[in-house]
């Protein structure tokens, strides 16, 4: 019996994991956050478990979801959450809490028949998997050919991450073009990333070396999926690199999604239109800033869930990507989301495949 077989973004989804929202925490500061918390987003000396009112509004949210992808016929698993408001540590740290299992995007990255535990760069997030086991252990237990994976797990010590990246005093425009220079927080003393990081598009994936995800990161990608092409993706113009399922999307065949904001460079352009991939600049947000004690931006009106070449998910207050979404002949279906973004993104966060139909694919035969 299949269970697991997910090659790309956009082909029929059938089987899915929908994170929630129970027993969510704001972690305390550590190396990894610090660059990404702005001044405005209320999250500066904040942590501790997120309220309750907050936590039922998500889940509601949440689980209107469910009901959605459910009329569409596809089958929905949940996380099982754990206490994310106990401190942690390992021999090299301690931390007084951790996060939530609202975005499995994060945490599972699935090619094909392999699903993949993600390193992670965040200690708040290093037993993140643990929400994730009673799914993997039963897909593993009733899918004979099933690859579950874990890459190298971090030790995360004071060696992963630059001493005083961001000193007191730096501008706006020094922080901009460290970007620009692929001076991130992480050093490259192990491999990390998160799953996130990784749009599958068949025979190719998609790296974004940022915050979140370093070359090491890449080199180990490349090494344990040999027969596939990893391209490193660096988008600057961003404050704070992270996910690259907020910055640039894939639609359908041919069809990508690329935030304005952000610089894709030829090299990285061509790949897409020496192989007639058309790449159409995001329409902005109607909101002017994230929800409260959000560590994303407005760009999550990007975040889209795919359900197939014709069909596709979005937040239902973004009219305007709504609208382009139907310029591209998709039929959209809205989904109310915003009270869950501050637990970790949209609705391509909040979910990960387990099984879409279709079969490993070459979208790029000219490179």
């Amino acid at each position: 019996m299949t269970i697991v077989n997910s090659w790309n973004e956009w082909d029929q989804l059938r089987h899915v994991i929908v994170g929630i929202a129970d027993k969510a925490n704001i972690p305390p500061m550590e190396p990894a956050l610090e660059p990404k918390i702005s001044e405005d987003s209320g999250m500066k000396g904040s942590h501790g478990p997120r309220t309750q009112d907050s936590i039922d509004k998500a889940n509601e949210q949440l689980n209107n979801f469910v009901k959605i992808l459910e009329s569409f016929e596809i089958k929905v698993d949940r996380p099982t959450a754990i206490d994310f408001s106990k401190s942690i540590s390992t021999p090299d740290w301690k931390n007084n809490g951790m996060f939530d299992c609202m975005p499995p995007r994060d945490v599972i990255l699935t090619v094909g028949n392999e699903m993949l535990e993600a390193p992670m760069s965040y200690r708040c997030r290093w037993f993140e998997y643990l929400a994730y086991r009673p799914l993997l252990e039963k897909y593993y237990s009733e899918d004979p050919n099933m690859r579950w994976e874990a890459a190298p797990k971090p030790r995360l010590s004071e060696k992963t991450y630059k001493k005083n990246y961001l000193p007191e005093g730096i501008s706006t425009d020094e922080r901009y073009k460290k970007i620009e220079d692929g001076d991130f927080i992480l050093t490259e003393e192990e491999p990390l990333f998160d799953a996130a990081e990784v749009l599958r598009f068949g025979k190719d994936l998609f790296y974004h070396n940022n915050f979140t995800s370093n070359l090491k990161g890449l080199n180990w990608l490349r090494r344990h999926f040999p027969d596939h092409r990893i391209h490193q993706i660096n988008l600057p113009g961003d404050l704070i690199p992270t996910h690259i399922d907020a910055c640039f999307t894939p639609i359908k065949p041919g069809v990508m999604l690329i935030n304005p904001n952000r610089k894709l460079s030829n090299d990285q352009r061509n790949i897409f239109e020496n192989n007639k991939w058309k790449i159409v600049e995001a329409e902005p947000s109607i909101h002017n800033s994230p929800p409260p004690m959000c560590y994303s931006s407005i760009w999550l009106s990007m975040n889209v869930l795919i359900l197939n070449p014709k069909t596709i998910c979005v937040e239902a207050s973004e009219t305007k990507m709504i609208k382009q979404m139907e310029s591209l002949e998709m039929t959209v279906v809205p989904v109310p989301f915003r009270d869950a973004y501050a637990f970790g993104g949209s609705l391509h966060c909040a979910t990960t495949d387990v099984y879409r139909e279709g079969e490993c694919e070459d979208y790029f035969p000219n490179q």
